[in-house]
């Protein structure tokens, strides 16, 4: 059942002062990946159990997979149902015409990525497509998120080691974040200095150093992508300087892969595969809370 554009308003409203709160307050908010129910479930628990906001987001394959519509529902009936504060991202949006559609569904905050499907886009396309998104959603107030080049990484276990001599010519400068803030206009900017898509052999190391002149240079929301396998220091240490949301998928599907192993393997004689998954989400949950602990956005819920 869809919302009205009141109540599609009111929320991005709601999800605007969030974004406030954390860089005034100095926390991040976690953007968690659901690939299914069950994710739902273990980040509506975790954000009840903590008392935190959060945002659930899904990229172009769970959309594919739920639907733009059920996605809104089913987060609608779960915040309502757990009593806690949550929204919807749109996370790695490869086209224009699908970040509007999200728009209209009445997705918070949608993330434009067009180098995602196009790693050659020129500069000025994703200027022009970033910029037709920013305009299409002040219809709703739904905040938008961008960056100016290819991120690295995908959502998944990688077996090479990380290359940082290649993965710094990547990197995010503030001259070039002023720029593509200034030419866009988006609420949020998504910064690279050293967070990698997906889980690696090593632990990732940020430059925050780096960070911290970003900071200083533009003046809207930095999001960190590719928060799975990083040491928790380093989000506490962001979430402190500026940093307002950050995004976890890999960690919470490497949990959920290893857990739902187990529980098949420790119960081969069951077909009743709700009463498997109680342990599952319970692992993911696990990792949710982690990650909102280190965020500081323990206690910030607001509803």
């Amino acid at each position: 059942m869809g919302l009205t554009i009141a109540e599609i308003r009111d929320q991005t409203t709601r999800a605007r002062h969030l974004m406030q709160r954390a860089r005034q307050q100095h926390f991040a908010v976690g953007a968690f990946n659901i690939d299914n129910q069950e994710t739902l479930i273990a980040v509506s628990k975790a954000a009840q159990k903590l008392n935190s906001p959060v945002l659930v987001e899904v990229s172009h394959g769970e959309v594919e997979a739920m639907g733009l519509d059920n996605i809104r529902d089913m987060v609608d009936n779960y915040r309502a149902e757990y009593g806690v504060e949550m929204y919807i991202n749109l996370d790695h949006s490869p086209t224009v015409e699908a970040c509007k559609r999200a728009i209209d569904a009445g997705f918070e905050f949608i993330h434009i990525d067009i180098s995602q499907a196009n790693h050659d886009a020129t500069t000025e396309e994703i200027i022009e497509k970033t910029r037709e998104v920013v305009e299409y959603a002040k219809f709703t107030g739904a905040l938008v998120e961008s960056e100016p080049h290819y991120f690295a990484g995908g959502s998944n276990v990688h077996t090479e080691t990380i290359d940082y001599e290649e993965i710094r010519k990547t990197f995010s400068t503030p001259e070039g974040a002023h720029d593509f803030v200034s030419r866009t206009g988006i609420d949020t900017f998504a910064a690279a200095i050293g967070n990698l898509h997906g889980k690696y052999p090593v632990p990732k190391e940020l430059d925050l150093e780096l960070l911290g002149r970003i900071c200083e240079a533009i003046d809207c929301n930095i999001s960190l992508h590719g928060g799975s396998g990083t040491p928790l220091h380093y989000f506490e240490d962001a979430s402190k300087m500026g940093v307002s949301k950050i995004n976890i998928n890999t960690d919470m599907r490497v949990a959920f892969r290893e857990t739902l192993v187990k529980v098949l393997q420790d119960n081969p004689d069951e077909y009743a595969v709700v009463k498997l998954m109680p342990e599952v989400y319970s692992a993911v949950q696990a990792v949710v809370e982690e990650k909102i602990a280190a965020f500081g956005s323990n206690d910030k819920a607001v509803r």
